[in-house]
């Protein structure tokens, strides 16, 4: 019989809580996937702004979205590096975890619209764009896990749905408006 604090109940499953996964073990599970999508993010947003790690700089990455049809390219790699790094540092910290999320997630809806047409694979492809996408959007739904910042703030500690969809919500639009801006 599964108790009702169970974190995967017995629905006619078979499964019950002897073999169910420990809260414990979906809290590391989230932590590791915060740390990997947000430091891959945070690490690509840095080359855009400072240049780290081989990056172009505000320079190169104006002129690149200049050269992709965007308007305004130095102020889109402004506006890029800042979503990827601090929606990258958000994700690592569990800090605002639906607002990180969504801010990784519309910079990669960019990102495959700028890529989109070369394929699916590597180094053309946009596999590895959907997958930080997908996991941004996943952790912005799931919210940070227990060992987060959002833990301490009262309005996040107890993460729902309903702020992870309405953040995915606004990434979205506004990762559209940008894309339609393009020439």
């Amino acid at each position: 019989m599964s108790s009702p604090l169970s974190p995967l109940r017995d629905y006619g499953s078979g499964v019950d809580d002897r073999h169910a996964a420990s809260p414990h073990a979906y809290d590391i599970g989230l932590l590791l996937l915060r740390l990997a999508v947000g430091l891959i993010m945070a690490a690509h947003g840095t080359q855009k702004l400072f240049g780290w790690f081989d990056g172009p700089g505000l320079d190169g990455t104006g002129q690149f979205f200049t050269a992709s049809g965007y308007p305004s390219g130095d102020a889109m790699a402004v506006v890029a590096g800042l979503s990827e790094t601090l929606g990258g540092l958000g994700l690592v910290l569990g800090l605002l975890t639906p607002l990180a999320g969504a801010a990784v997630v519309g910079t990669m809806v960019n990102a495959l619209g700028v890529k989109w047409g070369g394929g699916f694979f590597a180094p053309e492809g946009v596999e590895y764009e959907l997958l930080l996408t997908a996991g941004a959007a996943a952790l912005a739904l799931t919210g940070p896990g227990r060992y987060a910042v959002d833990r301490l703030l009262p309005v996040l500690r107890a993460h729902r749905l309903v702020y992870g969809v309405a953040a995915l919500v606004l990434g979205v639009v506004l990762a559209v408006v940008f894309l339609l801006l393009r020439k």
